[in-house]
């Protein structure tokens, strides 16, 4: 019997990112709402973070609402149908059920209900996982253009009392759509994780063990200590990593897009990358917080808002957080 040669999909060589959109949550919260619960001042937290205020939605605006309006943003910019979004992905810890997927409901909303569509659960590198997988769907002929998503309404898991995140955390959506390109618009994806170390940022409880009242409503904490050591001296190998991969230098850059975690972080990472003076540092956490998957999309859409003449550069962006996972590319800014 002769076996029947099958066809296997290609698609375009290269890719790039189309347009930006972003969505803060509506509620303002600046430092001295904060401060009573955890015994602290607002001079200690922006001292400890760089955070002077944070974006947070109201009780009834959820993950999935934020991720439409960044979303509705981004096709507007790229001048695209939705029904040409061949898939979505939204990375997100926040959606509020198991089932189903946030970026299925998305997809309803936004006009593409046929879309392939799947959450990644990364946390802080889920932008930059979803931009790597985002490309690679498109390079193999799956979808001719995807909607990625970074959504969080970190909120939700906030304790007000806990002095090692709590104050940290925003919420808001960042979401961009990644499509076909005469030339390469984004470089190769340097992902990965540390196992050993995924109890530096954790919860503190399950839905199981609140359901049976055995523990209370879970919520987020973190090792500070050993995730700035981790933040600094590990990811600034990958961000090298990527750099060498995408075939530049620190010099060629026109942008830095770190995970928004933490002021102190972000100044040393750049630091220790050496970065020219000549480079936009996204510094978006100062009046948004924390958004975890959403940082870096929002920092993006904050730095072109700002310096509209960085559009057409090269900006290293990467995201490192929960997990402990990691992701960072070299991307030309929409």
């Amino acid at each position: 019997m002769t076996t029947p040669t099958l066809k296997q999909s290609t698609g375009p060589q290269f890719t790039r990112i189309y347009a930006i959109g972003a969505a803060r949550g509506d509620i303002t919260v600046p430092n001295d709402d904060l401060v009573g619960p955890i015994d602290s001042s607002d001079e200690w937290i922006r001292q400890r973070t760089g955070i002077i205020e944070r974006k947070r939605a109201s009780h009834d605006v959820l993950a999935v609402d934020l991720a439409q309006s960044a979303s509705l943003e981004a096709i507007e910019g790229a001048g695209i149908a939705p029904s040409q979004i061949g898939a979505i992905l939204v990375s997100t810890i926040s959606n509020p059920v198991i089932t189903p997927s946030l970026a299925t409901q998305v997809a309803e909303r936004i006009g593409a209900p046929l879309a392939a569509a799947y959450d990644i659960s990364a946390a802080c590198a889920g932008y930059a996982y979803g931009i790597g997988q985002a490309d690679s769907l498109i390079r193999a002929g799956l979808a001719e253009y995807v909607l990625v998503i970074g959504a969080e309404k970190l909120s939700e898991f906030v304790d007000p009392t806990d002095r090692s995140i709590s104050f940290l955390l925003g919420d808001g959506a960042g979401a961009a759509i990644i499509g076909p390109s005469d030339s390469v618009g984004i470089g190769p994806t340097i992902w990965g994780s540390d196992a050993t170390k995924r109890d530096e940022i954790y919860m503190t409880g399950t839905n199981i063990g609140f359901r049976d009242q055995e523990s209370e409503w879970p919520t987020l904490r973190q090792n500070g200590q050993a995730v700035f050591r981790w933040a600094v001296w590990e990811m600034v190998k990958v961000a090298n990593q990527a750099i060498e991969a995408a075939g530049i230098t620190v010099d060629d850059l026109a942008a830095f897009i770190p995970h928004q975690a933490n002021m102190r972080i972000i100044d040393e990472f750049a630091k220790q990358l050496k970065l020219p003076d000549t480079v936009a540092i996204g510094r978006d956490i100062a009046t948004t917080g924390n958004t975890s998957a959403a940082s870096i999309p929002l920092a993006t859409h904050r730095l072109l808002e700002e310096q509209p003449g960085l559009s057409g550069g090269l900006a290293l962006q990467i995201g490192f957080g929960a997990g402990l996972v990691f992701g960072a590319q070299v991307v030309v800014l929409p």
